[in-house]
């Protein structure tokens, strides 16, 4: 453990990880069930939503730890959650099965920006006022 996480490097020990990480799990636990509530208003089926939830929390705070070694929690967010099951589902009257797909084709598209240098263009094109504007938004 120690040489995976570089405990001591961080004046840590396993037991302050364990205690942060059961108190985060019960800081961030309602999303398990306010995100299917939510996302069952646009028409998603509720037990699905809720497996899709757990597991996708699950893998990706996984990788985070594991793979860029940061004790960080991932999960779904709720506002825009709330912003695809009330106001495009809802107030567009768009089908969630469409809009999901809109939110895959975000992702792809997403993740090829990521991967390419077009990501330093767009972060340099961004001013500091600005950055530091939605680090204190988020």
């Amino acid at each position: 453990m120690e040489t995976l996480f570089k405990l001591k490097e961080r004046n840590t020990t396993i037991r302050t990880e364990i205690l942060a990480g059961i108190t985060t799990f019960f800081t961030m636990v309602y999303i398990v069930i306010v995100n299917p509530g939510v996302l069952s208003e646009a028409g998603m089926d509720f037990n699905g939503v809720f497996v899709a939830t757990v597991l996708a929390s699950m893998i990706a705070t996984l990788i985070m730890g594991l793979a860029s070694n940061y004790p960080i929690a991932i999960a779904p967010g709720m506002g825009l959650n709330a912003y695809f099951a009330f106001s495009v589902v809802g107030g567009e009257g768009i089908s969630w099965q469409t809009a999901l797909g809109a939110v895959f084709v975000a992702g792809i598209i997403f993740v090829l920006l990521s991967l390419t240098s077009f990501r330093y263009m767009l972060l340099d094109a961004i001013p500091s006022s600005l950055k530091h504007a939605i680090t204190v938004g988020i």
